[in-house]
C-alpha cells in the first residue's frame, strides 16, 4: 500500500499556469495574506474577523473569511474533535488558505487551532510574511461567562469531551504578530489594531485607499 502511494505521488506534478499569483494580486491591486485568529472558544475570533473583513471590503479589498464552524459543514464535515481530527482540520484549512492566497486574496481565518505545531504548519505553507498570527487573548473566565453557544456549560457537565480549555489543552502563541485584549476593548478598537498591523506589513495602504 505504501509503495503504491509513493508511486502515485511520484506521478503527481504541480502544473505552472500562465496566470500566476503575482498577476492575480496585481489585478486585485493588493498583497495576499492570511490573518490567522487563534484563541479559546468564545474569545471573539469570528466577531473580530467579521468586523475586520467588513472594514476591508468597504475599502475595496478582496477577502474571504474562513470560520471554524462553517468549514465543518462541508470541507471538514467528516472530522470529529479528537486531537488527530483537529490537526487534520487545520491542515485542510491551511491548504485551502494557501490556494486562496494564490488567488490573490486576503484570507481571514478564525479557528481555535489550539496547538502551536499546527499553526506553524500553516505558516510554513505560505510565503514569508504572508502569515499573520493574531492571538485573541480572552481569559477562560470571560469566555465561560460569554458562552454564546452553551458549549462550556455542556463541557463542564461532561456532555462534550476534548473541549479546549476544559479537558483539552490550548497552547497560546509565544510571539504572536498581534495580541488582542478582546475582553477589555471595543470591536472598533480591535479592528483598528489589526489594520495597523496590516499597514505595517504593506498588505493594505497607509491611507486606507486602494494600493
Amino acid at each position: 500500500m505504501t509503495t503504491q502511494l509513493q508511486a502515485q505521488e511520484s506521478n503527481v506534478i504541480w502544473h505552472q499556469h500562465n496566470v500566476d499569483k503575482a498577476l492575480r494580486s496585481q489585478l486585485k491591486r493588493q498583497k495576499p495574506a492570511v490573518l490567522w485568529f487563534t484563541g479559546l472558544s468564545g474569545a471573539g475570533k469570528s466577531t473580530i474577523a467579521g468586523a475586520l473583513e467588513k472594514s476591508l471590503a468597504d475599502q475595496g479589498y478582496h477577502t474571504y473569511l474562513l470560520d471554524g464552524d462553517n468549514v465543518r459543514h462541508g470541507l471538514c464535515s467528516d472530522l470529529g474533535f479528537s486531537e488527530q481530527d483537529r490537526r487534520e482540520n487545520i491542515r485542510r484549512i491551511g491548504e485551502l488558505a494557501k490556494l486562496m492566497t494564490d488567488a490573490g486574496l486576503i484570507v481571514l481565518s478564525a479557528f481555535i487551532s489550539p496547538y502551536r505545531e499546527e499553526r506553524q504548519l500553516v505558516k510554513d505553507l505560505l510565503e514569508r510574511g504572508e502569515f499573520i498570527e493574531i492571538y485573541v487573548n480572552t481569559s477562560l473566565q470571560v469566555c465561560e461567562q460569554r458562552d454564546p453557544k452553551g458549549l462550556y456549560k455542556k463541557a463542564r457537565a461532561g456532555q462534550i469531551v476534548n473541549f479546549t480549555g476544559i479537558d483539552s489543552d490550548y497552547q497560546p502563541p509565544i510571539a504572536p504578530d498581534l495580541a488582542l485584549q478582546a475582553g477589555e476593548k471595543t470591536i472598533d478598537k480591535l479592528v483598528d489594531e489589526c489594520l495597523l498591523v496590516m499597514k505595517a506589513r504593506n498588505i493594505i495602504a497607509q491611507d486606507k485607499k486602494l494600493p
